[in-house]
């Protein structure tokens, strides 16, 4: 019956993908194109930037260079570390619930809550349209804390987070909230 364990999608998926491989493949030719007019020498197959003049053109054209690779190289690592990736762990028979992500490297990569079913007030939907709209379940505790379950990013649709919300309560045996 229901929901054992949910897995959420962190920073590896497709548009992050795209936009790495986009400004990588970007800023390499503007890094090269900046180093070609440097050198007086072509290293592009596809243009021939050492006629430019080095100062300010091919300067300019280095630095945004370096400043893509710099951005290609966070995104890259984001994908690879998986931000916000992880599961939601409901057991029926122990009533433990286990919500877990994984953050950036170091002593708090790991991103672990732990509590008893017993202690749940609520789920809580939360919607808002407009220009940025959030679509996000939230475990609402008795002691008013609010623990987020759904995935950072691009919202859910309406229909999968009213279903996903319903058998949630259901299974927790707790009221659904926000709708």
């Amino acid at each position: 019956m229901g929901i054992p364990e949910k897995q959420i999608l962190g920073s590896r998926r497709f548009s992050n993908y795209f936009w790495a491989t986009t400004i990588t493949i970007g800023g390499v030719g503007f890094l090269l194109a900046g180093l070609s007019s440097y050198l007086g020498q072509n290293l592009l197959p596809f243009a021939d930037p050492s006629q430019l003049i080095f100062l300010p053109q091919g300067l300019v054209m280095g630095l945004y260079g370096t400043a893509a690779i710099l951005l290609a190289t966070y995104l890259w690592l984001v994908v690879i570390w998986d931000l916000g990736g992880g599961y939601n762990r409901f057991d029926q028979e122990t009533g433990e619930i286990e919500i877990f992500r994984w953050g950036f490297p170091g002593k708090n990569r790991r991103v672990e809550f732990n509590c008893n079913r017993s202690q749940v007030q609520s789920i809580r939907v939360d919607l808002k349209e407009g220009l940025s709209p959030r679509r996000a379940l939230y475990l609402k505790l008795k002691d008013r804390r609010e623990i987020p379950l759904t995935r950072v990013g691009q919202p859910m649709a309406l229909s999968e987070l009213e279903n996903d919300g319903a058998q949630l309560a259901k299974f927790l045996q707790v009221p659904l909230e926000g709708l």
